[in-house]
Order: C-alpha cells, then sequence, then structure tokens
C-alpha cells in the first residue's frame, strides 16, 4: 500500500507539472528588457511624468506674467427717458436722446517694476519645475530597484528549480541502488522508505517552487503591462557578469551630486531662499504703463447722441505702507525657513553617508559570502561523492548519506541566494547614488 500511494503521488505531481507546463507559455526577459517595459508600463511613473508636465506649463504661465495685460470691454444697453428738473422738483424737461447705449474701450497694462515679485515667481515655478523631474527621476530609480528584487525572486526560484530537479534525479538513481541492493540482502526495507521519503519531499517542494513561479511570473506580468499568463524566465547569465565596484569616498561623493534625496534638499533651500526674496519684494513698490482708449455713444454728460472717443496713457506708482509692519513677522518666518532647510541639507548628507556605506558593505559582504559559499559547495560535493561511495560500501548509514546530500542541497541554494544578494546590493548602491 505504501508502495502504490508513493507511485500515485508521484504520478499526480508530474502530471500537474506537465498540464501547467502545458498551458502556461513562456517569454524570456532581461534586465534591460525588465527595466523598459517597467518604465513604459508603471502607473507610479505616468503619475509622476504629468505632474512634470503641470510643473513645466505653471512655469510657462509664471513667465507670461511679464507680457502686459490686455483687455477690451464691449458694453452695450437700453437707454431710459431721461428726465431733467432745472427748478428744482418743477417743470420737468424730458429731452430728445437716443435709446441705445454703446461703449467700446481698450485698456493696457504693462508692469515696469515689481520689486521682483514677477522673478521671484518665475523663480518659484523653476524650481517646482526641477522638484518635480527629481521626484519623477526618484520614482523611476524606486520602480527599477523594486522590478529587479522581484526579477531576481523570480531567479532564484528558478534555481532551486534546477538544484532540485537535479537532486531528483540522482535520488531516483540512488534509490534504484538501494532497491538493488535490498534484494541482494545487503540493505534493510527502512532504508528503501527513507529514500522515497526524502525523494518525495523533494519533488513536493519542487512542486510548490514551480507554482511559486507562477504566481511571481504573474506578479511581475502585472507590473510590465504583459499578459499575466506569461511565465518569465531570467536571463541567467546575469549572476556571472562581474560586479565591478568603486572606492566608498567615490559613491558617497556621487550620492551628493545625483542622489534624488539630496537634489531636493538643494532644491527646497533654494525655494525658501527665494520665498524671502518674495517677502521683500512684497514690501517694495510697483511701477506700471498703463493705457486705454474709449469710444462711447451719447455723450455722458449732455446725453447728445454723439459718439465720444477718449484715449488715456500714464505711469502708475502704487505702494503699501501696510507691508512695513505687516510683512515683518513674514520676513522672520522665511529666514527661519531657510535655516530649517539649510539643518534639513546636512541632515540628508549624513542620511547618504550612512546609506551608501550600509550598502557599501552589505555589497562587499556579499561577495566575500559568494568566495566562501563557493568553497563550501566543493567541499559539499566532494563530501558526498565520498559518503555515497562508503555507503555503497556498506561503510557508513543511509542518515549519513541523506545529511550530506542536504547538505550539498543547501550549500547550492545559499550560493545562489548569495549571488542574488551581491546583485541586489549592487544595483542597491547604484539607487543610492542616483546612478540607477
Amino acid at each position: 500500500m505504501k508502495a502504490t500511494r508513493h507511485v500515485l503521488l508521484t504520478a499526480g505531481l508530474a502530471l500537474i507539472r506537465v498540464v501547467a507546463e502545458a498551458q502556461q507559455p513562456s517569454l524570456s526577459l532581461s534586465v534591460d528588457e525588465l527595466f523598459r517595459l517597467g518604465m513604459e508600463n508603471s502607473l507610479a511613473i505616468k503619475t509622476a511624468a504629468v505632474q512634470e508636465r503641470i510643473a513645466e506649463e505653471q512655469r510657462k504661465a509664471a513667465r507670461t506674467e511679464r507680457l502686459p495685460d490686455i483687455g477690451i470691454g464691449l458694453e452695450g444697453g437700453n437707454i431710459g427717458q431721461p428726465v431733467i428738473f432745472r427748478r428744482g422738483l418743477s417743470q420737468p424737461v424730458r429731452p430728445e436722446t437716443p435709446d441705445w447705449s454703446q461703449n467700446y474701450n481698450v485698456d493696457i497694462s504693462q508692469p515696469l517694476y515689481t520689486g521682483g515679485r514677477l522673478r521671484t515667481s518665475i523663480r518659484r515655478a523653476e524650481i517646482n519645475r526641477r522638484i518635480a523631474s527629481i521626484v519623477s527621476t526618484d520614482e523611476k530609480e524606486s520602480v527599477k530597484l523594486l522590478l529587479l528584487e522581484r526579477y531576481l525572486n523570480l531567479f532564484s526560484l528558478y534555481k532551486r528549480k534546477e538544484v532540485l530537479a537535479r537532486s531528483i534525479e540522482e535520488a531516483n538513481v540512488r534509490l534504484k541502488d538501494i532497491r538493488r541492493m535490498r534484494e541482494q540482502g545487503l540493505l534493510t526495507h527502512n532504508d528503501e522508505l527513507r529514500s522515497e521519503l526524502q525523494l518525495t519531499n523533494n519533488r513536493l517542494d519542487s512542486c510548490e517552487t514551480e507554482h511559486q513561479i507562477l504566481l511571481d511570473s504573474q506578479n511581475l506580468d502585472m507590473l510590465l503591462g504583459l499578459d499575466e499568463s506569461l511565465v518569465l524566465v531570467p536571463d541567467t547569465s546575469l549572476l556571472e557578469k562581474a560586479l565591478h565596484t568603486d572606492g566608498l569616498d567615490h559613491y558617497i561623493q556621487t550620492a551628493y551630486e545625483h542622489n534624488p534625496g539630496m537634489r531636493l534638499a538643494e532644491e527646497n533651500t533654494l525655494l525658501a531662499k527665494n520665498n524671502v526674496r518674495s517677502v521683500k519684494a512684497d514690501m517694495l513698490p510697483t511701477l506700471s504703463l498703463h493705457a486705454g482708449n474709449t469710444l462711447a455713444r451719447p455723450l455722458s454728460s449732455t446725453m447728445e447722441d454723439y459718439y465720444n472717443n477718449t484715449w488715456n496713457i500714464g505711469i502708475r506708482l502704487s505702494y503699501r505702507f501696510s507691508s512695513l509692519y505687516k510683512n515683518r513677522h513674514n520676513l522672520h518666518e522665511a529666514r527661519q525657513g531657510v535655516r530649517q532647510q539649510a539643518y534639513a541639507e546636512e541632515l540628508q548628507r549624513q542620511t547618504i553617508r550612512s546609506d551608501v556605506r550600509a550598502a557599501y558593505v552589505h555589497h562587499q559582504e556579499a561577495m566575500e559570502r559568494i568566495k566562501a559559499l563557493a568553497l563550501s559547495v566543493r567541499q559539499a560535493e566532494e563530501n558526498y561523492r565520498i559518503v555515497h561511495n562508503r555507503y555503497l560500501n556498506q561503510l557508513s548509514i543511509l542518515t549519513d548519506l541523506l545529511d550530506a546530500d542536504n547538505v550539498r542541497l543547501d550549500a547550492e541554494l545559499q550560493l545562489t541566494d548569495a549571488k542574488v544578494q551581491a546583485v541586489y546590493t549592487y544595483f542597491e548602491l547604484r539607487r543610492i547614488c542616483g546612478l540607477l
């Protein structure tokens, strides 16, 4: 009965795997293609791009404030019968007047001096546009790192599937040898059962790994805008590429120049300084040139049916004396804002140094871990070979052989995880430096 259940379970797992592979089309995906599709289909990036375009339009709108204001007015209406009283309220006179009034006017106003209000407004819009661009860039790098993390997780699953497949194949060969030796009376039935149990567990792990591959592929398909039925196959050469790194000081200096958080802090400092100029501008007078022309019918004074055309040109000077005492506290507040942003900028530098150092150390640790685990894999392979030969010669027990097989399996998986971690920490370091 146990043998029958084992055969049925094995056949069932094989059937599930065959059906799943037959129904799921696959797609090989490189890292460059991963990033390209991610940039094209990420909703977060599209949202940031829209905000960037809005900021650009706001910048253009701020620049148009330097152009003259031109107003055109058209007015028409019915005139009621006027009544004129020449002696008190007696003897009213109703003169002949037109029934329809018309008024056409054009007004032009050109700012000549605003104390810097327009200039600071334009500068604020330009800074906001740069901030929107930095936010968009930061969003792109965040999406890239997220996609890479899921991509590497998928790679780990494929590597685990590969290792388990090899382990299952070797376990099948080992089980045949055990059954042959048991028929010869050299081994007990217990050894056969334990081998079958380990083989079943490996097959279950392989089946669960394949299901997880399908789930992770579906999640990545949604982010990339692909058909959710596609099973993504990562580029296996990614982990074998040389990851060249420079010195720690180089990365810190690069992060100072390109890190989005650092650039945002610098732009916010410029924005705070511009706010000080804007408050000061409110305390200065404004000077503008104005001109206008009005064509009206009838004459406004005598109500006679004539067209009257008048024009005017002049300079308008205005100054709000109340700003001398109303804006004083606003100016102090704006100056404190500059000081606050200076502290925030320095705090961001400290954070960058800490983050870069942590990412750099983690990457170096991952590289050292790869070297150590590569040696462990070779040692585990050699240990398994020795124990396997000793077991076939009845010089060791099955427990030793299974333990050696598990150690070899764990060593290979740990080496894969170390390589994946090294790639991730390398790109994370570039992300912090603003180079992803």
